[in-house]
């Protein structure tokens, strides 16, 4: 099967967001749908190929637009801006995920019923927060993600069930944060897996990653066998939480 991708716009009050569909389009049933959230970067090629993956994989798949307008960053300072923006305001962040999740649940080919969300550095802490804020998901999956918490759950309130893909070498994550992150899961009662990849920086499921940590001077690394992994302890994750 080869998935079809098309941009498709979708607003959230003001905002136009500019995001990426993926689906079979010869598939006769609606099919699971996943939202995919970019990293820093934005919803560039690499967020938009993870998609069609997912579309190629049996999935109606969405890259999410987080920025507006389709926009990307070339180098730090760009891509810090723009991801600060939507930190700094995590209710219209979270909006613009809702959206999106509205956008993919209404399509004909996907069953609205069985959702995931899953998301790259930037978007695992959206996706983290999507579960965490208790968003109709089956699942929520990190990818060296960021792990600082933005709403803290009740007891019972954290839904999807969630896997985090770490780097066990991520010096940008503290290892603060990865305690903090797995007490707030268990005081919530979550149903999660936190896998470390040995020796794994930041930023390792992305081919990029290594020539963009040495142009800008950034401890960022592509690890392919992490890449690999973490990409099946998803797939099988979602196979189970969508009964494929």
């Amino acid at each position: 099967m080869t998935a079809q991708s098309e941009t498709i716009d979708y607003r959230c009050g003001d905002a136009v967001l500019r995001g990426c569909l993926s689906a079979d389009p010869n598939a006769s049933a609606p099919r699971p749908g996943v939202l995919v959230v970019h990293e820093w970067w934005g919803c560039n090629d690499y967020i938009r190929g993870r998609a069609e993956q997912l579309a190629n994989c049996g999935y109606t798949a969405l890259a999410v637009d987080m920025y507006g307008d389709g926009q990307t960053a070339q180098t730090p300072e760009a891509a810090g801006k723009l991801m600060n923006a939507v930190l700094g305001d995590m209710e219209t962040g979270q909006a613009r995920l809702r959206a999106a999740f509205d956008v993919l649940a209404a399509r004909d080919d996907t069953d609205a019923a069985r959702i995931a969300a899953i998301g790259y550095c930037f978007g695992g802490a959206v996706a983290l927060h999507a579960a965490r804020v208790g968003l109709e998901l089956a699942a929520a999956v990190s990818f060296h993600g960021a792990l600082a918490s933005f709403h803290t759950p009740a007891p019972g309130g954290v839904k999807a069930r969630v896997l985090v893909c770490h780097g066990g070498a991520d010096s940008l994550v503290p290892g603060a944060d990865v305690d903090a992150f797995k007490a707030e899961m268990d005081a919530a009662g979550a149903d999660y897996r936190f896998v470390d990849y040995a020796g794994a920086q930041h930023g390792f499921t992305n081919p990029a990653a290594t020539e963009n940590g040495r142009k800008f001077n950034l401890p960022l690394a592509y690890d392919a066998d992490a890449d690999r992994q973490s990409w099946r302890d998803m797939a099988a994750l979602l196979e189970e939480v969508f009964d494929k």
